[in-house]
């Protein structure tokens, strides 16, 4: 294990800039949305997990997850940290855990789920594809 290069004041300011809302994949989505046609609310907090993005009309949720904090399955992205195992591995698995859980209070509620991965955000058909078939168009 390596010691941490800057001290734990600068880590912890670094660590408090990472955003959790309007991040760049969450705007990529938000764009093909409107583009579609779609229009939405965003973060609603009545709602289990605030999904970026709600669309009443359809009962649609769409969560955009970043492909290392939400362990996307199979993506290079979500790769496992070298150091640190003890903080890591429980950290990610309880944000993998609280995730199901919202998705099964969602789909409770009547709300259809869906999760756009970042990774997702960086092909326009890919995600082309995925917005439509969340509303059950033809992809």
């Amino acid at each position: 294990m390596s010691a941490d290069i800057v001290s734990p004041e600068h880590r912890s300011k670094i660590m408090s800039m990472i955003k959790g809302k309007n991040t760049k994949p969450e705007m990529v989505v938000r764009s093909m949305c409107h583009e579609l046609g779609f229009r939405y609310r965003l973060h609603r907090k009545d709602l289990p997990g605030s999904p970026d993005l709600v669309f009443p009309k359809h009962r649609l949720c769409i969560f955009v997850h970043g492909c290392f904090w939400h362990r996307h399955p199979g993506c290079k992205y979500a790769y496992t940290p070298k150091s640190r195992l003890d903080f890591w591995l429980p950290k990610l698995a309880k944000n993998v855990e609280r995730d199901l859980q919202v998705q099964e209070k969602l789909k409770e509620l009547g709300w259809k789920v869906v999760i756009v991965w970042e990774c997702h955000t960086k092909d326009r058909e890919i995600l082309h594809n995925e917005i439509r078939s969340a509303f059950d168009l033809n992809a």
